[in-house]
């Protein structure tokens, strides 16, 4: 019998464990500020029906990195910061697959699972040091690693570095 409470009594600590130490699966803040990405597809954090919505500051606080590098739209070095594109995935809860990046005038282009999981592609918010605005390429811009990899500086990887982004659609 005192094996049997002691049982008991072991689940239901750990069990009040689990509750009160995993964060909701669902939980994602909501914007502060003006909305700069929308997140669609099968998410598992939303804060706005069944999308992931992002102000800068959101995206700010993901992890990336800084760069500086040279673009065929940049003369000149840019320095180039923003979070991973697979962070910004993981804050919405995104399957690990293929994404539809779709810029402000529609253009699109998908970004392969691979490229995501195997290249350190941010979602630029910053050109040297200033938020991105509309008329300088943003609000967000994809950067691939060229300064990583000089075989990323092709015409496939140009024309995934969507500009103007205003939407990511998870597949």
């Amino acid at each position: 019998m005192p094996m049997i409470r002691y049982a008991a009594s072991l689940f239901v600590s750990l069990w009040m464990a689990c509750v009160v130490l995993v964060p909701d699966a669902r939980a994602l803040d909501m914007p502060k500020g003006p909305v700069v990405l929308i997140i669609e597809g099968e998410l598992s954090h939303s804060n706005s029906g069944k999308k992931a919505v992002f102000d800068l500051s959101m995206l700010e606080m993901l992890s990336g990195r800084k760069v500086t590098l040279e673009t065929p739209w940049t003369k000149g070095p840019t320095t180039y910061s923003g979070p991973y594109l697979r962070a910004v995935l993981a804050a919405a809860g995104a399957k690990a697959g293929a994404v539809t990046i779709r810029a402000l005038n529609d253009y699109s282009a998908v970004i392969p699972a691979e490229d995501v999981a195997n290249l350190d592609i941010i979602l630029a918010t910053r050109t040297d040091g200033k938020a991105m605005q509309v008329r300088d390429k943003g609000p967000l811009m994809v950067i691939y690693p060229f300064d990583k990899d000089s075989a990323l500086y092709t015409e496939t990887y140009f024309a995934r570095s969507v500009w103007q982004i205003k939407s990511i659609e998870a597949q």
